[in-house]
């Protein structure tokens, strides 16, 4: 048996909802893109346009979510969106077919989610995974090439070498310089991913955004941006606590060689582990009550 529909908006205020949610995506997608016509980088704000596959576009349109009844004449044109579907009290998302089409996703996303929230969190890695990225970087070159090394290539390597590497997360660690690969403790790969992820990385909890947006239209725009800005915040922690030289950017470094450095990252990781933590368990809620949604 489905579950009833949740709720019906009249017209007024689903559009209100959604300009809501267009001021709200605006505030960081504009900067982007203002960059992007001028050829100009910026190495913390581009990252979540760039290194994930939602764009600008796509995170400007607002979706209620499965469950919602849009009411009114605006709502017409949303019935020949995908996952969309028009019906006598409205146009609402289509979870069935959306859970029939994606069910892969769907499950990857349920699995991935509650094991990662039922394990331990870690929060002994110091952010060494960007580290290992530039590890050797005067035989590999750095990865980002326009930004310069704090300590330099050897002061880097000696970090490097001196520290227990521990990351968890495949999507880091692929992108290890060879000579890094064979000195972390772990040897993450897609396919382990899920026995892997746990709650203290930084980077697993910055892919829940990656786990929302791939669910829309299934979940309401609002928790994927929930989701974009813990992400939006991380990645700043994570690009402070690496070797990268970010001062003249704004961007106080968090010096994670020292024993200081290292205790303010995992004070700020601890904090980010505990919000991404509730953050899992809304967007576990809000899946299972749309996968139960006609």
């Amino acid at each position: 048996m489905h579950a009833p529909l949740l709720e019906s908006l009249r017209e007024t205020e689903w559009q209100d909802r959604e300009r809501q949610h267009r001021t709200r995506v605006a505030r960081f997608a504009q900067p982007y893109l203002d960059r992007r016509s001028r050829g100009a980088v910026h190495p913390v704000e581009d990252f979540l346009f760039t290194y994930y596959n939602q764009k600008p576009g796509q995170l400007l349109r607002w979706h209620p979510g499965a469950g919602v009844v849009l009411q009114g004449p605006a709502a017409a044109g949303r019935s020949d969106w995908k996952y969309y579907t028009a019906h006598d009290d409205g146009v609402r998302v289509d979870a069935r077919r959306f859970v029939g089409e994606r069910h892969e996703s769907v499950d990857f996303a349920r699995i991935i989610l509650a094991r990662t929230a039922a394990r331990p969190a870690q929060f002994g890695c110091f952010g060494l995974h960007e580290w290992a990225m530039a590890y050797r970087s005067a035989v590999n070159g750095v990865r980002h090439e326009y930004l310069e090394l704090r300590l330099g290539a050897a002061g880097t390597d000696d970090v490097v070498e001196a520290s227990r590497i521990r990351c968890t997360h495949f999507d880091a660690f692929r992108f290890y310089t060879p000579q890094a690969v064979p000195l972390n403790e772990h040897v993450p790969t897609r396919e382990t991913q899920r026995d892997l992820e746990q709650p203290g990385c930084l980077h697993a909890n910055m892919d829940l955004y990656k786990r929302a947006y791939k669910l829309t239209p299934l979940l309401p725009s609002e928790i994927v941006m929930d989701c974009f800005e813990l992400s939006w915040r991380i990645r700043t922690m994570d690009m402070r606590a690496s070797p990268y030289d970010l001062s003249g950017w704004g961007y106080t470094p968090i010096a994670i060689e020292t024993s200081e450095g290292k205790a303010e990252y995992v004070r700020l990781q601890r904090g980010f582990a505990e919000e991404s933590q509730v953050l899992r368990g809304r967007l576990l809620e809000h899946l299972e009550r749309a996968v139960g949604t006609p």
